[in-house]
């Protein structure tokens, strides 16, 4: 089984590359997904959110106010990096043991904090980055998410730029364009990787 992480910065189409992979069939792990399954009410990295940032991180039903805590961490490198030392350990273990249960041809791990680490960690044999350029990313933050502006160009500071990430993965897929052009790129990949032979 081929395991292949889907990296790529916020706003770049990670979603939306993973949703077409999946309806082809093959297995998609997503790293937001799990990450939000690891901070539930209870769970050990939940109690660590808490106890770091204190009541104020949870709402009235004792879960985590992912909302309050993007505007504190994203605007705070050192509060991110108290966050991600939390939750990064939690979410690697979940998605190894739902690497265990994939039985499809290929799995894709949808990264968005992609690590060279990730490649031994999780036994990839490759990475493909989704990119868009900058201002388009901010865009599509503002028009689907409802971002402001200031917020969106705040969270795409904080990560890996395009230029960095590029020079750590095995392909890019460039984005910038529609769905279908987006689509094709993807079809190419897989043709190229021997996973369709259309």
């Amino acid at each position: 089984m081929e395991r292949i992480a889907i990296a790529g910065g916020i706003g770049a189409g990670k979603s939306e590359a993973t949703a077409y992979l999946a309806g082809l069939g093959y297995g998609v792990i997503d790293a937001d997904e799990v990450a939000r399954r690891v901070v539930e009410p209870g769970q050990p990295a939940w109690r660590a959110l808490r106890d770091a940032f204190g009541d104020a991180v949870l709402h009235t039903d004792a879960t985590i106010d992912r909302e309050f805590l993007a505007r504190v961490v994203f605007s705070d490198p050192t509060a991110l990096r108290r966050l991600n030392g939390i939750t990064h350990a939690h979410i690697g273990e979940e998605i190894i043991r739902q690497l265990g249960a994939v039985t499809s041809p290929a799995v894709f791990i949808a990264l968005p904090l992609f690590r060279p680490e990730h490649r031994r960690a999780f036994g990839l044999d490759e990475v493909w980055s989704v990119q868009a350029a900058p201002d388009v990313a901010i865009a599509r933050l503002v028009q689907y998410r409802g971002m402001s502006e200031s917020d969106a160009r705040a969270r795409l500071a904080s990560q890996m730029s395009n230029e960095d990430r590029a020079g750590i993965v095995d392909y890019v897929i460039c984005n910038d364009g529609t769905l279908e052009e987006l689509h094709e790129q993807l079809k190419e990949h897989l043709r190229r990787s021997g996973l369709v032979n259309e």
